[in-house]
């Protein structure tokens, strides 16, 4: 029997998990908190199953001793030291596709609560402050017509840019990742440079994984490059934002207004400048910042996907086969001995 562990987010009972690989595979939930909770416990593993609540770096990746797949379970892959595991020919692989729809819903979500000012009144009005009167959110404008920035045009960009369409936003995004013609097939504008993107949208969504290259994307010059009075949504990862910045734009009236589901640090501490502000009723962050703890990607459905789709691949690898989503540019391929070599 194979080894197979799942470091955090799941835990007992694995029903799902070992309706697909029990057959061929012992399945341990190990509930760690952090990397050192994995010492003595994954070294003998065939595959590991992993989420986002850990990282996994080179200090554990080198005491594996026939790891044959590392999957993580979502879409981001940042808390896993991947060039380390293509150094050792241990193949990464994440679930691309499990959360498509609800990340999108959930962009889209923030998007209206902001863009039509519920979100704002209704802070408001829980407080009893202010007149019932809409005069409020005065000035606010129709939908359709306003331009929407997407910067990342993945599976969830591309989902979050045709919701968007349906609401008559003039859909704009920036990913110098794609093929040219995208633009074209979608129906949509291409922008060729971040700050022109910033300068013509009303709203900004963030579709882009966490890496070296997008980490503090928007920070401060990025906010001040944005239209005076625009929003920002970040259903992405917490990294590619600086908190301080969107607060600083949210004081400055730079920024009408926040939608992040996620945050750099999760969770956050109770003194972060960021959650103190929105927290304060007396502070503008209050009625104009909407926090949420990194939920944009459930479901009962998207979490059942993620589980089977992980291991799915888990079982596919151990039974010879070739892992897909692999991310880290490493394959084992069966040979007709059975044996798997990285290529």
């Amino acid at each position: 029997m194979y080894q197979v562990v799942v470091t955090d987010f799941v835990s007992e009972p694995l029903d799902i998990e070992r309706k697909i690989l029990g057959d061929i595979a012992e399945v341990e939930a190990i509930e760690a908190v952090v990397e050192a909770d994995l010492r003595g416990r994954v070294e003998e593993a065939d595959a590991i199953m992993m989420y986002h609540f850990l990282k996994v770096s080179k200090e554990t990746l080198q005491r594996l001793k026939r790891c044959k797949l590392i999957i993580r379970c979502g879409v981001g892959f940042d808390n896993v030291d991947w060039r380390v595991a293509r150094e050792l020919g241990i193949p990464v692989a994440n679930v691309p596709d499990y959360g498509t729809e609800e990340v999108a819903d959930s962009a889209i979500a923030h998007l209206l609560g902001l863009l039509r000012g519920v979100f704002f009144l209704n802070s408001r009005l829980s407080r009893n402050e202010g007149e019932w009167t809409y005069e409020q959110t005065k000035p606010l404008n129709r939908l359709r017509g306003q331009s929407l920035g997407i910067v990342g045009l993945g599976r969830i960009g591309t989902a979050t840019a045709l919701r968007a369409k349906a609401f008559g936003l003039h859909v704009l995004f920036y990913d110098p990742c794609l093929p040219e013609g995208v633009d074209k097939s979608l129906g949509i504008d291409r922008i060729r440079s971040l700050e022109e993107l910033l300068a013509r949208s009303d709203a900004v969504s963030l579709h882009c994984p966490l890496s070296d290259e997008t980490r503090h994307l928007i920070d401060d010059d990025a906010v001040f490059q944005m239209k005076r009075g625009a929003y920002l949504v970040n259903t992405a990862r917490g990294g590619v934002v600086d908190s301080g910045a969107v607060l600083r734009g949210i004081e400055s009236g730079q920024l009408a207004g926040a939608g992040m589901d996620v945050l750099e640090t999760e969770p956050p501490s109770d003194d972060d400048p960021l959650l103190v502000a929105w927290r304060n009723p007396k502070h503008p962050a209050h009625d104009r910042l909407i926090i949420n703890p990194h939920a944009a990607f459930y479901s009962e459905e998207g979490l059942a996907d993620m589980r089977v789709k992980g291991s799915e691949n888990c079982r596919r690898v151990l039974r010879g086969g070739e892992a897909r989503n692999v991310i880290n540019g490493v394959r084992r391929v069966a040979s007709f001995s059975g044996s798997e070599d990285p290529q």
